[in-house]
């Protein structure tokens, strides 16, 4: 039988290689904030000629009005996508006017639109305000659900840990992205983020409630083995209903979408991976951890642990 359990604290550290990287680039203030959270103004367009020019020299135009915090994203569709700090209408149409002349084209105005700061901190206040009573919710859901175990409380407690963790993991992928190609926290990755929280919670209750009916069946066995038992009962549900259901669909989003989309696929794609593999390698290894209370010994000497 494969040894999960026993391997638990190499998964531990195959996490915090990922989340701590990103982290750091938090807290160095690497992230960038889309116009949703920071407000400004998106401004689409099209060039009745076809050709799209560089990033680059679209953002020397901006510059060149003094609007500065400019990103530029070609599409799929062959439009431009730039968003900056706010821009009132006679700047708008300074920058088509000088979008015309610098590359000798007609421009077509999709769409533009202006977002005040207020509105984006607002909606992440509120789903934070959801996520922390749908953990509290958690807790007391399978506190009562699993009250013929002991301990019945750990097991919403390490479920709201590896959702946490699944967390960690998606803001750290937006960190790395945002620092190495520009990708911005906007409304699309809360939205990304809220889903990747619902499927890590939906996918520990499961494997913790295969380790609640193995608890009645196999008394005599100690807590790892029947938890890494359990873990391997569901393993092939977990990953089957996962790669089929959604994970070959968001990799074909992200490798086949357009540009506006390919990040939010991307992250949910990386995110619902990451909630499948919390719930095998994370959630249970830290209700086993809690169980056989393995933090008094991490930090005595290796001698010390034997004695004990």
């Amino acid at each position: 039988m494969i040894n999960i359990i026993g391997r638990r604290y190499y998964f531990f550290a195959l996490s915090l290689l990922i989340i701590i990287p990103g982290l750091i680039i938090i807290a160095m203030g690497k992230v960038p904030l889309s116009i949703d959270f920071t407000g400004g103004t998106l401004l689409e367009v099209k060039f009745e000629n076809g050709n799209l020019p560089e990033p680059a020299e679209v953002i020397a135009i901006y510059k060149g009005l003094g609007i500065e915090n400019v990103l530029v994203q070609t599409t799929g569709e062959g439009s431009l996508v730039a968003r900056s700090s706010f821009m009132d209408e006679q700047s708008m149409t300074s920058v088509l006017d000088n979008l015309e002349e610098k590359f000798a084209s007609p421009v077509i105005r999709l769409r533009s639109e202006t977002v005040g700061p207020t509105i984006g901190q607002e909606v992440a206040v509120r789903a934070g305000i959801a996520v922390a009573l749908a953990a509290i919710a958690v807790v007391i859901y399978t506190s009562f659900a699993f009250r013929g175990v002991q301990h019945a409380f750990r097991y919403g407690v390490c479920a709201v840990i590896a959702m946490i963790h699944d967390v960690l993991i998606v803001i750290s992928l937006a960190a790395i992205g945002g620092l190495l190609w520009n990708w911005q926290i906007d409304a699309l990755f809360l939205t990304a983020l809220l889903t990747v929280i619902g499927f890590s919670v939906q996918d520990k209750i499961v494997v913790f409630d295969r380790i609640r009916e193995n608890s009645n069946i196999f008394r005599r066995l100690d807590f790892e083995t029947l938890v890494n038992h359990s873990i391997i009962q569901t393993l092939q549900r977990s990953i089957n209903t996962q790669l089929m259901t959604v994970e070959f669909m968001l990799l074909a989003l992200a490798l086949f979408g357009g540009v506006t989309l390919r990040e939010f696929a991307t992250i949910l794609l990386v995110g619902l991976f990451s909630g499948t593999y919390s719930s095998i390698f994370i959630a249970s290894p830290i209700l086993v951890v809690w169980e056989k209370r393995e933090w008094r010994n991490w930090f005595r000497p290796r001698g010390s642990q034997a004695a004990a």
